[in-house]
């Protein structure tokens, strides 16, 4: 497993993921700007990502959905904020409708990636920004901490192929 930590600060209202890899930073970031292979990884076993429109430039969205077990999809988007390859990447995430749309009914998060080189390995962390303690409450419950640990121990796999 590679998920070194995961740290709920719900007076910061953030949620942490801290994992290390046994890849040099520019091999690491390929799973963040390469959209297949980012859908390796982004769900959870169970709820696979398919990515239908991926970049990694300031003010560009991307689409996804993530296909349940049912079948049932669960849509979503991302709208990069900052970027500053290899090592820096943030951006809102939010779920969206049927059509692709942001839903506005539930607000976004913001996420933060650094990749850092240390020993040989890359230190990658994962900041979740929450709007409100409701908010960090609700996406726990939703399975956000459980699916990440599991999403991000599937990078392994990734960067192997």
């Amino acid at each position: 497993m590679t998920v070194i930590s995961v740290e709920k600060d719900t007076d910061a209202l953030t949620l942490t993921f801290a994992a290390e890899f046994a890849a040099d930073v520019d091999r690491v970031w390929q799973v963040w700007e390469d959209p297949r292979q980012l859908e390796r990884w982004w769900g959870p076993p169970t709820w696979p990502a398919t990515f239908t429109r991926h970049e990694l430039s300031v003010g560009s969205r991307s689409s996804y959905y993530m296909t349940g077990p049912d079948g049932t999809k669960a849509r979503g988007w991302w709208l990069v904020t900052a970027v500053d390859a290899p090592t820096l990447l943030e951006f809102d995430d939010g779920f969206a409708d049927e059509n692709g749309e942001p839903d506005d009914s539930i607000e976004a998060v913001t996420m933060t990636v650094t990749l850092e080189s240390i020993d040989g390995k890359t230190h990658m962390t994962t900041l979740t920004r929450f709007v409100s303690i409701e908010q960090l409450e609700k996406m726990v419950e939703m399975g956000m901490e459980e699916g990440m640990t599991l999403a991000m121990g599937q990078i392994d796999e990734v960067l192997a192929a």
